[in-house]
């Protein structure tokens, strides 16, 4: 904390992948803050749902407090205003439904293994502008092109604007372009401890969106906002480092690079591939995105330098040897998603579990397993439900909460009547 921070925004993340949290005045910031727990029965929709595991609805809806460090308080991108992450806590204990609490979980479990977590996030997003109707439209860049920089992807200079706010506020950004479609671009967060990258890639999510916002633009991280273009997703790099520093999933006397260890990650990952995507991609949009021949991670597979597989071995080694984990999307919350592979990760390892042959398919036309990503949010939060080991770790409680948050959005997309439909089916029917 500097002495030109006058407030402080004490944010933490919730389960639908929100910045909960408060301003307060910098004089006070040794006291944290307080929130009602309820707030982890809500959906997207602000209704609450009875029975909610954390929630205390039959409680009276207690207090939980944000706790915090000083030292952790970083300059934000508003005029005067310090940025932090909180833990949550009640009766001096985590709370468990907490997706910080289960990142912090996962470290720990890995720690006590002897190796400590690193990874580095790829967040994929589209920049859209108002349509005059109340709705949204893809920015009008008509110059945008595959990895492209400049005025010609970003007319109205807000990509650029994100990258000083994010510069301000400490979020080490490796490199930006745009992507496939138009207006799509791709932020890559410079890899650092799991806590901190997680920390980095929810605050960026923030930034980015305010930053456009300011400028009457919408930056969204959804999976798939546009029916027409490519999906959105979110990328983990994992690597995992000895207490000497050096890279424990690579080994140089290997053929390929890769440990043991490495191998056994993979492994872990495709074992709990249905699973991790009621985490991993967790609302009825992602599987729009999640669909075959969509460079997705899609199928349980992995490969060397194949972007048709979900487990993308990148071709450089000894540090900067890692795995990049293909399945996520902008909707799942950083920890939370991070939490479960890094769990899924250690599964196949303490399982000694074998990993299958690298994909020898196309990954659009041929690939090598029949084992898919589940076809909607309902089967993937069943398919998360029976994994239970992948519960286990992660947090039999923290998952049984986001089932019920869950199963009841599900319930109301199945409930509800879209405009597709409408349009289908009214001048007909």
């Amino acid at each position: 904390m500097t002495d030109a921070q006058e407030r402080i925004r004490v944010l933490w993340p919730d389960h639908l992948g929100l910045a909960r949290g408060k301003y307060i005045p910098a004089r006070l910031a040794s006291r944290g803050v307080r929130h009602c727990t309820g707030v982890w029965a809500l959906g997207y929709d602000r209704n609450m749902t009875p029975g909610t595991p954390g929630s205390n609805l039959e409680g009276g809806l207690p207090d939980m407090d944000a706790t915090f460090d000083l030292s952790d308080i970083r300059p934000g991108w508003e005029p005067g205003v310090g940025i932090v992450v909180a833990d949550l806590q009640r009766h001096d204990s985590p709370v468990a439904v907490s997706p910080r609490a289960a990142l912090r979980r996962a470290v720990g479990d890995w720690e006590a293994l002897g190796y400590r977590p690193m990874v580095g996030v790829e967040l994929e997003a589209y920049l859209l502008e108002p349509d005059g109707h109340g709705g949204w439209r893809p920015l009008d860049a008509p110059g945008s092109f595959v990895y492209g920089t400049g005025p010609s992807v970003d007319p109205h200079g807000v990509i650029e604007l994100i990258w000083q706010a994010a510069d301000a506020a400490g979020i080490p950004l490796e490199s930006v372009n745009s992507e496939y479609d138009t207006p799509q671009f791709e932020f890559t967060i410079e890899y650092s401890d799991a806590l901190r990258s997680a920390d980095n890639a929810f605050l960026f999510k923030v930034l980015a969106r305010e930053i456009a916002q300011s400028k009457g633009l919408l930056c969204t991280f959804m999976g798939k906002p546009l029916s027409d273009r490519g999906g959105s997703g979110t990328h983990f790099n994992v690597s995992l480092a000895r207490p000497d520093g050096t890279n424990a999933i690579h080994d140089p006397a290997a053929a390929d690079g890769l440990s043991e260890l490495a191998r056994q990650c993979v492994a872990g990952l495709l074992a709990h591939h249905r699973g991790l995507a009621g985490l991993c991609a967790p609302t009825v949009n992602a599987y729009k995105r999640l669909q075959p021949a969509s460079l997705s991670g899609y199928w349980a597979n992995w490969g060397y330098d194949h972007r048709g597989a979900t487990v993308r071995i990148p071709p450089e080694r000894g540090a900067a040897t890692r795995l990049e984990h293909r399945q996520a999307d902008g909707a799942a919350p950083a920890h939370v998603a991070m939490a479960a592979i890094l769990q899924a990760a250690r599964l196949g390892h303490v399982n000694a579990l074998e990993l299958q042959p690298a994909e020898t398919g196309d990954g659009l036309e041929t690939v090598d397993t029949d084992i898919a990503c589940p076809a909607s949010l309902g089967e993937a939060l069943e398919a998360l439900a029976a994994d239970e080991a992948l519960v286990d770790a992660v947090g039999a409680e923290l998952v049984s909460q986001h089932l019920t948050v869950k199963r009841t959005e599900w319930q109301r997309f199945c409930a509800a009547t879209t405009d597709w439909e409408r349009n289908e089916y009214l001048p007909f029917l």
